[in-house]
């Protein structure tokens, strides 16, 4: 399968790696990470050369806890950077962290060619319509609350069958609108606690027969540190070992802080599938 990005290409017959860039002064593990536009760009081409596919820029951070900010706060932290980042990466793939609409259109004028909405569509009912018109890429992402309360006991039946299920009714919902560039993602940590995040990752081929690319995005989350008593400092081992399984299981993207990493776990997965 293969996605057309403005005039570039995602194609998922190997895994892709989506590297994290976060504006945000708060976010749980690289807030406050960047003093200078310079500092960004020179983050963002190390990502680059160590092998990540996608550069994805988040502007409004959604960590557990995280107090929503206003449109304009965003689009003050985004714009220029975007920009800039347009201007010396043209070949990237630039992927935007939004679940607004209007965040999501305005990026795409300045040239961004994917969006990654951890609301899919629940914060703003003109997502779905702005996606189809926009045409490209959109990662729908399952969060059962919002990052203020999310974290707050959440509480399931059956939490395969009810993020499948709500899944599966939003790709029909944009699937009614002739747009088909999905790539949807479970949601870790979004809304689940350790128990439900795990059996996501061990079922996470049933989520496959939704017929899209599966997302995963576990880098360095609570599901590694609650179980082997690390910090978001130090899960990055934790990380791979998740992400391997994930890989196994068949993930076709991971969202990620760390991209050489994340490419070794791929190529080792890759060569361990094909022997």
């Amino acid at each position: 399968m293969m996605y057309q990005a403005n005039q570039k290409i995602l194609n998922f017959e190997q895994p892709l790696i989506m590297a994290i860039v976060n504006l945000t002064p708060d976010s749980f593990y690289d807030g406050g990470k960047y003093d200078s536009a310079k500092d960004i760009l020179a983050d963002i081409s190390q990502k680059i050369k160590a092998g990540a596919h996608i550069i994805d820029i988040g502007a409004a951070s959604s960590r557990p806890g995280a107090k929503e900010i206003s449109e304009q706060e965003e689009w003050e932290r985004l714009e220029k950077n975007l920009e800039a980042l347009r201007k010396e990466f043209p070949k990237i793939i630039i992927s935007i962290d939004t679940y607004r609409s209007s965040i999501a259109e305005k990026s795409a004028g300045l040239g961004a060619d994917m969006i990654n909405d951890i609301a899919a569509g629940d914060k703003d009912a003109k997502m779905f319509e702005t996606m189809a018109e926009l045409d490209i890429p959109y990662v729908l992402m399952h969060m059962k609350g919002d990052p203020l309360t999310m974290q707050k006991d959440p509480v399931y039946a059956d939490v395969i069958s009810e993020v499948k299920s709500e899944l599966e009714i939003k790709i029909k919902k944009l699937e009614g609108l002739g747009f088909k560039k999905i790539i949807i993602d479970p949601g870790f940590g979004f809304g689940k606690n350790t128990e439900h995040n795990f059996k996501l990752l061990k079922h996470l081929p049933e989520l496959n027969s939704l017929n899209y690319p599966v997302l995963v995005g576990i880098s360095r989350k609570s599901m590694v540190n609650k179980v082997i008593n690390t910090s978001p400092v130090t899960a990055l081992n934790g990380t791979t070992v998740l992400h391997t399984i994930a890989l196994l299981n068949g993930a076709k993207m991971l969202r990620v802080h760390d991209v050489s990493e994340a490419k070794q776990a791929i190529e080792l997965v890759q060569y361990y599938k094909n022997v």
